[in-house]
C-alpha cells in the first residue's frame, strides 16, 4: 500500500513538472531551465545524503550514474523544455504516457522482449492517439511536428532508461537520485552559452524553478528509485498512466487551459494503447 501511495504522489509531482516548465521555459530558455532544475536538485539531494549519512560512491558507480543521468534526466528534460514552447501541459503529460510503449519496442529490438502481435497493436493504437492529441480538432493534422518530435524523443529516452534499469544492480535510491542529478548538471553545463536567458525572471519563474529542482527532481527521483527497488522497473513505469490526469488537472486549474472533446479522445486512445502494451496477460520474455 505504501508503494502505491508513493507512486500516486510521484505522479502528482511529475504532472506538476509540465506546469512549472510552462511557466519558466519561455523566460529562462531550455539550457538554464534544465541546469537550474538538475543543479538545484543535486544541491537538495546532497543535503539529504549528508543529513542521512548515506554513502554515494560517485567514482565507483560513475558509469551507471552517467547512463541514468543522460537518458533519464539531462536529455529528456532538455527535450521537454523545448517541446513546452509549443505544446500545452495536457498534451505534454499525455505524450509522456508513451514511455512504456517505447520501453517495450526497445526491448523487442534488443531482444529482451518477444514480439507480441497484441502488444504491437497497442503500439499502433497509442500512436494514433498521439496524432489525435496534437491535431487541432478538425482532423486536418495541422500539427506542430517539432514540439511533438521533441516530446516523443524524451519519452523514447525514458524507454531506454527503463530497459537499462531492468538490468542494473541494486543501488541505494538516495545515491541513485543524487548521482543522476550531479552528472546531469555536468552534462548540461556546456550547453548554457548556446541557450541564453530570454527575459528577466519573475517571482513565479523563480518559484517554478525551485519547485522543479527540489520537488520534481530531488524528491521525485528519491521516490522513483525507491519504487524501482521495491516494485521493479516495469511497475514503476505505471506512473505514466497517472501523470496525464495530474498534468491536465494542474493545467486547467492554474493556467486556465481548456480540455476539448478531441483532446479527451486522444488521451483515452493513448492510454488504451499503453495499457495494451504493458498488460500483464501478454506472453512475453525478458532475458534480463
Amino acid at each position: 500500500m505504501a508503494d502505491w501511495l508513493r507512486l500516486l504522489f510521484l505522479a502528482a509531482i511529475w504532472g506538476g513538472s509540465f506546469l512549472f516548465m510552462q511557466i519558466a521555459a519561455p523566460v529562462l530558455g531550455s539550457g538554464w531551465l534544465v541546469f537550474g532544475r538538475v543543479g538545484i536538485g543535486a544541491l537538495f539531494l546532497w543535503a539529504v545524503v549528508r543529513y542521512l549519512h548515506k554513502e554515494v560512491k560517485l567514482r565507483l558507480h560513475w558509469k551507471h550514474f552517467a547512463m541514468m543521468a543522460f537518458f533519464n534526466s539531462a536529455l529528456p528534460f532538455f527535450l521537454y523544455a523545448e517541446a513546452t514552447l509549443s505544446l500545452n501541459t495536457s498534451q505534454l503529460s499525455v505524450l509522456n504516457a508513451t514511455a512504456p510503449a517505447w520501453a517495450y519496442l526497445i526491448g523487442v529490438v534488443i531482444q529482451t522482449e518477444k514480439i507480441n502481435l497484441f502488444k504491437m497493436l497497442g503500439l499502433v493504437i497509442g500512436f494514433i492517439g498521439v496524432f489525435l492529441i496534437l491535431d487541432k480538432g478538425n482532423f486536418d493534422f495541422d500539427i506542430d511536428y517539432r514540439g511533438a518530435v521533441m516530446a516523443l524523443m524524451a519519452t523514447f529516452c525514458y524507454g531506454v532508461a527503463t530497459n537499462y534499469a531492468k538490468s542494473m544492480k541494486q543501488i541505494d535510491p538516495y545515491a541513485n537520485a543524487f548521482g543522476s542529478m550531479v552528472f546531469s548538471s555536468l552534462m548540461i553545463l556546456p550547453t548554457l552559452p548556446f541557450f541564453p536567458v530570454k527575459a528577466d525572471p519573475t517571482w513565479a519563474v523563480v518559484g517554478s524553478m525551485l519547485a522543479l529542482g527540489i520537488l520534481c527532481s530531488g524528491v521525485a527521483y528519491m521516490l522513483y528509485f525507491r519504487v524501482v527497488n521495491t516494485m521493479g522497473a516495469t511497475s514503476a513505469l505505471t506512473v505514466s498512466y497517472l501523470i496525464p490526469m495530474f498534468g491536465t488537472l494542474w493545467g486547467i486549474l492554474i493556467l486556465g487551459e481548456t480540455l476539448t472533446p478531441h483532446g479527451i479522445l486522444g488521451a483515452v486512445v493513448v492510454l488504451l494503447g499503453t495499457a495494451i502494451v504493458t498488460r500483464k496477460g501478454a506472453k512475453s520474455a525478458n532475458a534480463a
